[in-house]
């Protein structure tokens, strides 16, 4: 058999495992076994027993399941409350009103969060009873909720960019501070939307809440007060140099259990079930993690990747062809595995031809999360549209429906940093000076 025979036959197993619902991770071993004792002479025992060890025990991870359970403890305390009570008084003069809280809320629970799902659950548990008792579009509150959802993989401490970093073996401080400006650059554009949205549909949109003083509005913005703490916390400390990524998701466990505490939030029912959802989110990553690298060190003695890269080269493709095709991929693969799993199946197939083409692989990874950002809401295996559907009862179809424009707004970004990639690389660059 051709090498390429060899790729399309272990793509075919991988489908059929997936398809048959055995777990990721599983399905990732069972194939590097396949391509192993198939079509390669090396000791298997001894290439698996080192790249399972190789990829769990490496430093870059530790930030992982503290960064989680970070995200956890505040999932479970009174912080979505606080975010709507100090959001919604600013809100009542925009264009949309308070589908911005939507937006402002996942965005700011995305950067304590971390997690995609988490945020969309979080924000989707408090605003939609609210909205819709007064009275605001259905396609529209699932809509927002469903693309601002997309922010908890962008927005640092994220983390699907510490699983990019770890496979890429990239710096995790300089990947959290290139996502700062395009996950804004995001907020920005999904209010934009909602405005617009509103301004031409005004019969969608209820009437403006009687105005509030605004000494009333202040006190109720004071409950932000202890998050944006927080946040600076772990985001400022990285920035300034002051704490690792490590340091700083400690920082953030130690912040986010005094922060439940000051709330109520804090009991030991809600301590136990935080640390026991990080422990199973965080073990199930790493596990995922230890599959690819066993296949992508299984990939390597086959020859695909080079074969892989030397076939795109030969296409003499423009980096811009290239990261266009490299979007369709990315945007198919979503449809049928969760994002953590595009990057780590992906990146050390993808990384060497995309090196190859001049691109720097810390813009990449911007770009990669976000058009991971994209899968999360296209069917059949959007996460975020499978939350959505438990929060609402609404049919999946219907809530890919009502979430396209957000994915065509996330398409819209993807040109923006391919057009100006500074918006990834000015602020790593600044930390090197």
């Amino acid at each position: 058999m051709t090498i390429m025979e060899v790729g399309l036959l272990l793509v075919l197993v991988l489908f059929a495992l997936l398809g048959s619902g055995v777990w990721v991770a599983i399905s990732l071993l069972g194939v590097a076994l396949v391509a192993m004792w198939g079509f390669s002479s090396a000791p298997t025992g001894l290439a698996l027993g080192t790249s399972l060890w190789g990829s769990v025990s490496s430093w870059s991870l530790a930030p992982l399941p503290l960064f989680v359970w970070m995200g956890e403890i505040l999932f479970r305390s009174r912080l979505s409350e606080d975010m709507y009570a100090g959001l919604a008084p600013w809100l009542r003069r925009l264009p949309g009103r308070l589908l911005h809280v939507n937006v402002l809320g996942c965005g700011v629970f995305a950067a304590v969060s971390g997690s995609s799902a988490a945020t969309a659950a979080t924000v989707g548990r408090m605003s939609i009873p609210e909205l819709r008792r007064r009275g605001y579009d259905e396609r529209m509150i699932i809509g927002t909720l469903a693309g601002s959802g997309t922010l908890g993989l962008l927005i640092p401490p994220s983390i699907i960019l510490i699983v990019y970093g770890v496979s890429a073996e990239l710096s995790i401080a300089r990947l959290f501070v290139a996502g700062i400006l395009p996950g804004l650059l995001l907020v920005l554009m999904f209010m934009g939307y909602i405005a617009a949205w509103s301004l031409l549909n005004p019969r969608h949109t209820p009437p403006a809440d009687p105005a509030m003083p605004f000494m009333q509005r202040l006190r109720a913005s004071a409950r932000l007060i202890p998050v944006i703490l927080l946040i600076a916390g772990v985001i400022g400390s990285i920035y300034a140099g002051v704490a690792t990524p490590t340091e700083a998701a400690a920082i953030g466990v130690a912040g986010a259990l005094i922060l439940s505490g000051l709330t109520g939030g804090l009991t030991w029912e809600s301590f136990r079930d935080g640390l026991m959802g990080a422990t199973r989110t965080a073990c199930m990553i790493v596990f995922i993690l230890a599959g690819a690298a066993f296949l992508t060190t299984a990939m390597g003695y086959t020859g695909i990747p080079r074969e892989l890269a030397a076939w795109i080269a030969a296409m003499n493709l423009s980096p811009a062809a290239l990261l266009a095709a490299l979007t369709v991929f990315f945007v198919v693969l979503g449809c049928f595995l969760d994002g953590i799993s595009v990057v780590v199946l992906t990146t050390s197939v993808i990384l060497p031809m995309v090196q190859a083409a001049g691109i720097d692989p810390l813009w990449f990874g911007i770009f990669l999360v976000i058009v991971v950002e994209m899968s999360q809401i296209t069917p059949p295996v959007g996460f975020n549209l499978f939350v959505l559907q438990g929060l609402t009862g609404k049919n999946i179809f219907r809530i890919a429906a009502a979430s396209l424009p957000f994915f065509l707004v996330l398409l819209l970004a993807v040109v923006i940093i391919t057009v100006f990639p500074e918006l990834a690389t000015w602020l790593p660059q600044q930390m090197g000076r």
